[in-house]
């Protein structure tokens, strides 16, 4: 049965929760309902990402629609008329009580933290976006109370699941192009620098702009902050390292069995205090583990590749993950792959598949919550990643490399170490 939880309890308890070493083995909580009855679920964010994530969870029951802009929610709303609907999560977990099983989160990265945290202390079910939360400190204490209270978790990392994603896992493991030292992935673009705001235009009657906040410090409503926008702006989001780092960086960390870096440097264009730059540049150093050598991770926001890419002279289109092994290169996106030199691997037979396929990500999920198998980007494997995407951003905010030790969450610089955990406004 789930546990029943003061709204005042558990708020003193996500401040003052501890942080621990990661790596144990997920053990998932068994649903009250039997695994043929469908899971009573609420919803935190329905626009955007959060209608995709309803409509993968639609064969289940929703009982509950939480979001702070009725514009957005209006379609979810009415798909699902009899769910209760709600702007704030903190009424609807305590209106609901021990009344559903799980909850589904697809907010910005600012507000993933506290619906996540209170949801698993309410001993809930939880799917998250990705990243999965707005800064390192929190990602490990969502990880560390998805173990603690034994719930079936999933970041939305859903590339995870795609048949060439396993075929590229697979030709690394089995050792195709010999050790591998060396990793690039990439997104291209310059999204971010948005622009500061010089007018402050009234807040739409339809949204809920205190609520959207959350914990973020107090400004004043702008449509360059909501619906979207708030990608690009350090306080909300965490520009397009936090917006598609988990997705490309998990090719590398599941094929590599990468878990914390050891050492993080980055580079880029000017720091702004508010907004995400438009590019910039990660190395991480990961240790030797197991078998594998060490590992030197390079991540690039760029809208030209830079040299190390360009030198390879590789066709980058469709592309964004090369891994570079003793005996050749693999060259691969989400939808395809490439080994090189091509004259050498003209005849390579690929491994036998050993990556079973995904029923589906959000039913990975749903069957965990009822007691049947473990979700690919549970927790316990997705916050390792998600604090190395993160830590990247550390790096290029606080000028600097640092050294890090991720048993004690400590940064070898102050600047660093600063941009580890954040303040919450008053009331969170």
């Amino acid at each position: 049965m789930a546990r029943r939880v003061d709204r005042r309890d558990w708020l003193r308890r996500c401040a003052v929760a501890g942080v621990g070493a990661f790596g144990a083995p997920a053990f998932l909580a068994s649903s009250r309902r039997s695994p043929n009855e469908r899971l009573d679920i609420a919803v935190v964010g329905v626009g955007g990402r959060g209608a995709a994530n309803l409509n993968g969870c639609r064969a289940e029951n929703i009982v509950a629609l939480c979001d702070v802009d009725d514009k957005r929610a209006a379609k979810g709303y009415e798909r699902f008329p009899k769910a209760r609907r709600f702007h704030d999560f903190r009424r609807m977990y305590d209106a609901l009580g021990d009344k559903f099983d799980a909850v589904v989160i697809s907010t910005p990265d600012h507000t993933h933290y506290h619906p996540a945290a209170a949801a698993m202390q309410l001993g809930k079910h939880c799917y998250l976006e990705k990243p999965m939360a707005h800064s390192v400190d929190e990602v490990r204490r969502l990880t560390q109370l998805a173990r603690e209270n034994k719930v079936a978790t999933q970041l939305g990392v859903q590339r995870h699941t795609i048949g060439n994603v396993h075929r590229v896992v697979e030709l690394v493991k089995s050792g195709a192009i010999g050790p591998v030292k060396e990793v690039h992935c990439w997104v291209t673009g310059r999204r971010g620098m948005p622009g500061m705001p010089t007018d402050t235009p009234p807040v739409p009657s339809t949204l809920k702009w205190d609520l959207w906040l959350g914990p973020a410090r107090e400004r004043p409503y702008h449509s360059t902050y909501a619906p979207y926008g708030w990608r690009f702006w350090w306080d909300f989001g965490t520009g397009e390292t936090g917006n598609w780092g988990c997705h490309i960086l998990d090719i590398p960390y599941w094929a590599l069995d990468l878990d914390a870096p050891t050492r993080v440097d980055a580079s880029g264009p000017p720091v702004h205090g508010q907004m995400t730059p438009r590019g910039m540049s990660v190395r991480y150093r990961f240790p030797k583990r197991g078998g594998r050598d060490p590992i030197t991770l390079h991540w690039h926001h760029f809208q030209s590749p830079p040299e190390a890419l360009q030198a390879k002279g590789y066709p980058l289109g469709g592309m964004n993950t090369l891994f570079v092994g003793e005996s050749g290169d693999l060259l691969c996106g989400f939808g395809k792959h490439k080994l090189y030199p091509e004259d050498k691997f003209e005849e390579h037979r690929a491994p036998p598949r050993s990556i079973p396929k995904s029923p589906g990500f959000h039913k990975e999920w749903l069957e965990a919550c009822k007691g049947r198998g473990t979700p690919t980007c549970r927790f316990d494997y997705s916050g390792p990643l998600t604090e190395t995407v993160l830590l990247g951003n550390v790096a290029y905010r606080a000028g600097g490399g640092f050294a890090w030790d991720a048993t004690n969450l400590r940064a070898s610089t102050p600047e660093a170490q600063a941009l580890i955990a954040e303040e919450y406004r008053k009331g969170w």
